[in-house]
């Protein structure tokens, strides 16, 4: 039997991901371990998180480094300390430009049904609140592979919610992420499935 497929997260807020997909390692339904956690904030709460649950984390802040490729080359340096063999990005605000080695092993999920409201500015709430100025009748997250642009790359799978009349961009947040909450596990579930 193969060994628990290795992850490295790379966040820079709440670390609600990161917390989502440790709970589906400790329910058994995800085959996979966290190595190590890196925030490009110190402050983010992610890093409190992983230390609860015993999990390596590492601060890097993009201010420290002359460049990004700089700051890149550190991050991969200590992906690969912690022999990770697929990167989550968990609200990751900074441009990791990915390495050969991890080409088609970097995986984000986006707030929003790509190619709709994505790119560079299009993160978070701000999203959610183009969603509905928009007058869209539904929404939803994305996961796919990264490549060296913003929410770019292969689409791994979509998950639709719809949007209600009186939805704010709070209510839609919340049923946004409850979708992001079983579409990340099932596209790193998918991964394992190709790569195993």
């Amino acid at each position: 039997m193969a060994a628990p497929l290795k992850l490295g997260v790379l966040l820079s807020g709440g670390g609600t991901t990161l917390e989502n997909l440790v709970a589906e390692i400790e329910g058994g339904t995800l085959d996979a371990e966290i190595r190590v956690v890196i925030s490009s904030s110190p402050k983010a709460y992610g890093l409190v998180r992983a230390a609860n649950h015993g999990i390596p984390a590492r601060t890097l802040r993009l201010a420290d480094f002359a460049n990004s490729e700089s700051y890149s080359d550190a991050i991969t340096a200590e992906l690969r300390a912690g022999e990770v063999e697929l990167v989550i990005l968990a609200g990751f605000l900074k441009l990791y430009k990915i390495p050969d080695e991890y080409a088609g092993r970097v995986m984000n999920i986006h707030p929003a049904l790509i190619p709709k409201f994505c790119g560079k500015g299009f993160y978070g709430h701000h999203v959610h609140e183009a969603v509905l100025a928009a007058g869209e009748r539904s929404s939803g997250c994305t996961v796919h592979y990264c490549d060296n642009e913003y929410d770019h790359g292969p689409i791994i799978l979509q998950r639709k919610v719809p949007v209600l009349e009186d939805d704010t961009p709070d209510t839609l947040a919340k049923r946004v992420f409850a979708e992001e909450c079983k579409a990340y596990p099932e596209a790193i579930r998918r991964f394992i499935a190709e790569h195993r």
